[in-house]
């Protein structure tokens, strides 16, 4: 099931199989409605997070990769929505503190953005890279501090 949604940052793709999201990527691909049930859940929880109303979701999604990016995806579900750790922050959730750069590198891979927010991850003396692009990422942080619930 697919769906390629608009945002603020461009075209979202949202591929969904067996009940799970498995993709979440930008793309230059035209608009395509949603098709399936988790696809159309992803959508809707995705609308109402650029409209700065959801700030947790709850639409399954499935982790492929290794042993360690999945670990390290897992850990970016846990940091909270407007809050940044540091990649080493991230190593030692993961309980490989001294793993940083391995972390950085699992969340480059990351296929299922914003639901797994890996923008959420900045470096010890900055903003700290982002696959699509430093704006896309202060553009995330900035929306999630703006509509942080105190």
């Amino acid at each position: 099931m697919r769906a390629v949604m608009d945002t603020p940052l461009g075209h979202l793709a949202i591929e969904a199989e067996n009940g799970a999201v498995e993709r979440v990527a930008f793309t230059d691909e035209e608009l395509l409605p949603a098709t399936g049930e988790t696809a159309q859940k992803a959508v809707k929880q995705l609308q109402q997070y650029f409209a700065g109303e959801r700030q947790v979701f709850d639409v399954p999604v499935r982790l492929k990769g290794t042993a360690f990016q999945v670990a390290a995806w897992e850990a970016l579900m846990k940091i909270p929505y407007g809050e940044t750790v540091t990649y080493q922050q991230q190593a030692q959730m993961m309980g490989h503190p001294k793993a940083c750069r391995a972390a950085g590198g699992a969340n480059n891979k990351n296929h299922i953005l914003i639901l797994v927010p890996c923008h959420r991850v900045v470096a010890s003396n900055g903003m700290g890279g982002f696959g699509c692009g430093t704006e896309k990422k202060r553009f995330l942080l900035e929306l999630e501090k703006e509509n942080r619930n105190e």
